[in-house]
């Protein structure tokens, strides 16, 4: 029998901790994120599943537990290691675009290239053009923030955050301040970057932005408890809704 191939993590935490004043948000979570997957968090609002994402991330530091990005430990490290570690390694992805206002979305995209992802200025430059392209923004690179549609500016902000070809792209409720069509489009972004090879951490309550997952976690109360895995998306569209359907009214969802 041939051996199925071995998921190498991304990230890693062992024991995760966090808490609020005496609330204990995260409670002893042992977590791997893959290489190449596409994994997604859902639960309840104040579940612990955004604050697990800052964890992982380094936004916020665990109060318990050890958490790693390949040798590198994320926990306990300097801020000037985490700098380094999300500008070599992470993308980031927030409800809010934090897109720079007096700046166009091309200028967004090429800064992220220009401050974390070692290549020249011409390279970045040219990067950035092709990225435009790829998040269908040919039309909207040489406008402002504040003078395009909200779709358009999460695309920038995707295109922004995989600037440097990060290590894994961390994604908080992307889509939730977006309408149907635009939340369809970045969704399909996620879906396309996913299938050139990017590994994916998304945090979200839609169960249409959840189906977009092949790894899809439930926390609840600060724990991981229960986890769904589904075949890539496009295939047997259907059966994978059927099937994270089922398994979320399991959960009480």
């Amino acid at each position: 029998m041939k051996d199925k191939k071995v998921k190498t993590p991304v990230i890693s935490g062992k024991s995760i901790v966090q808490t609020f004043g005496e609330t204990k948000v995260l409670n002893e979570i042992d977590l791997d994120i893959y290489d190449g997957d596409f994994t997604v968090i859902m639960g309840t609002s104040g579940s612990g599943k955004s604050t697990l994402l800052y964890c992982l991330s380094g936004m916020e530091q665990a109060a318990g537990g050890t958490i790693y990005c390949g040798d590198q430990t994320v926990t306990g490290a300097s801020e000037k290691e985490l700098t380094k570690l999300r500008a070599d390694k992470f993308g980031f992805v927030f409800q809010k675009t934090h897109l720079v206002s007096n700046l166009t979305l091309y200028e967004n995209i090429v800064m992220a290239g220009l401050i974390g992802s070692g290549f020249s200025e011409n390279d970045v430059r040219e990067r950035a053009r092709q990225l435009a392209v790829q998040m269908n923004l040919q039309n909207a690179v040489d406008r402002l923030p504040s003078q395009v549609s909200g779709g358009e500016a999460q695309r920038a902000a995707v295109a922004r955050a995989v600037m440097g070809n990060p290590a894994i792209l961390f994604a908080d409720e992307p889509t939730g301040a977006l309408n149907k069509a635009n939340t369809k489009e970045v969704l399909n972004l996620f879906t396309k970057l996913h299938e050139e090879g990017q590994t994916i951490l998304l945090v979200t309550h839609d169960k249409e932005a959840a189906l977009r997952g092949n790894r899809i976690l439930y926390i609840e109360d600060g724990r991981v408890i229960s986890e769904l895995a589904l075949s890539e998306y496009g295939k047997d569209r259907d059966t994978r809704e059927k099937k994270l359907a089922e398994w979320l009214e399991g959960l009480g969802w």
